[in-house]
């Protein structure tokens, strides 16, 4: 007709290419963000210096150090960046200096230096954990595994109690020894899968064989455990805490997350066509075992970035892919960027719940592990779920 245009090749190129971004996924990720802001502005506005939650707003937002270069890479860096150390490779050891804080309010020096620094952890552990998962999920084509299931997190609480109980010296390197450990376990659990090949049951049969030993063995160093102290620490650290987290805890997050979220969304074909099946993946000319020894890699990776901050923190990696995959659906492209969001508004949610529980319950300043508060949510969740779908498990 008269007067009409048909839509240009690159209007509907852009179109397709966005394709996945629809409602669902955009409901998911602004709402996440809105739970992940609210949350984290009670974080911040609670404690023992008292403030309002304007006061904790405008301490956040203080354009005095959003804006400040020099601020940020404190934060981010430990320090400024000495260009001169990067033309000589003799002081590349000093290329970050320390630098000077900008003058700030007592309100954005406590919530800077002190409050913020625990959501941002918070907000970094939930992406890992939740994409770890949700991958976890594609290379067994089971939405009960989880870095729990298939025992990452069971070898690194393994290390973190053999270090705090026998090698109380190293205790200086926990968070690597307990990244170290959960990817040997997961290793193990690939071992004991291996006949002429993986699959599916065998690699989440060899996860619970492993978990099931080294839960047993983790028991049995406690009876060797004679200071209270060891015992509370290793408490602490094997049901997830992220009490005392800074900016080195963000420093050390940081650039895993980033790496692991780039590769995790890069590899949402790959999880889609493993979700097949075996026969046909092989039948597209795809390398079955090693596509499914990367994928794990990277959740491994990305377990271990969490475990090396906070510890073992239960249920995440298993309840938030289960959540955005019964909005968004089984696309993995969607369901990868929907677990990075929602991820870090279920811990930075529970961990409101951990540091102030207490306090609202009976009145105490003591702190419960955020763990312990994700495995109050995710316990009557599954109830629910098995409650309303009689078919949970293969996806």
């Amino acid at each position: 007709m008269a007067g009409e245009t048909a839509p240009s090749e690159g209007a509907t190129t852009t179109e397709s290419r966005f394709a996945w971004l629809d409602r669902s996924l955009l409901s998911v990720m602004f709402g996440s963000i809105l739970v992940v802001a609210g949350a984290g502005l009670v974080q911040v506005r609670y404690g023992s210096y008292d403030m309002t939650f304007a006061e904790a707003f405008w301490a956040v937002f203080n354009p005095d150090v959003v804006f400040d270069a020099n601020a940020w890479a404190n934060f981010i860096l430990g320090g400024v960046v000495d260009t001169s150390a990067l033309l000589n490779p003799t002081q590349w050891d000093a290329i970050i200096v320390e630098s000077e804080l900008p003058e700030m309010s007592t309100e954005s020096l406590i919530i800077w230096n002190i409050r913020l620094p625990r959501v941002l952890v918070a907000v970094l552990v939930g992406m890992n954990l939740a994409v770890s998962g949700a991958i976890f999920q594609a290379v067994t084509r089971n939405e009960l595994a989880s870095p729990f299931i298939l025992g990452v997190s069971s070898g690194a609480g393994l290390m973190i109690l053999l270090t705090l109980v026998v090698f109380s010296g190293l205790a200086v390197f926990l968070p690597l020894i307990a990244a170290v450990g959960g990817g040997v376990a997961f290793l193990i659990v690939y071992a004991i899968a291996w006949q002429n090949g993986t699959s599916p049951i065998r690699l989440v049969l060899a996860g619970v064989i492993v978990s099931t030993v080294f839960s047993s063995l983790q028991t049995a160093l406690f009876f060797f455990a004679s200071d209270i102290g060891v015992v509370q620490s290793a408490i602490a650290w094997t049901t997830g805490s992220l009490t005392g987290a800074d900016w080195e805890q963000v420093r050390m997050a940081l650039p895993w997350t980033v790496l692991t979220m780039c590769l995790a969304v890069a590899s949402a074909r790959q999880l889609n066509v493993l979700l097949l099946g075996e026969q046909t993946v092989s039948s597209l000319g795809m390398n079955v075992e090693r596509v499914r020894f990367a994928l794990s890699g990277v959740a491994v990776l990305a377990a271990a970035a969490s475990i090396a901050v906070a510890g073992i923190v239960g249920f995440v990696g298993l309840i938030v892919p289960h959540m955005v995959r019964n909005i968004v659906g089984s696309d993995y492209k969607q369901l990868i960027i929907g677990c990075v969001f929602a991820g870090p508004a279920l811990l930075v949610l529970a961990d409101v719940g951990a540091r102030l529980g207490l306090q609202l319950l009976v009145g105490s300043a003591a702190q419960m592990p955020v763990g312990i508060v994700t495995g109050l949510i995710g316990g009557p969740y599954f109830l629910y779920l098995m409650r309303k779908q009689e078919n949970m498990g293969e996806i």
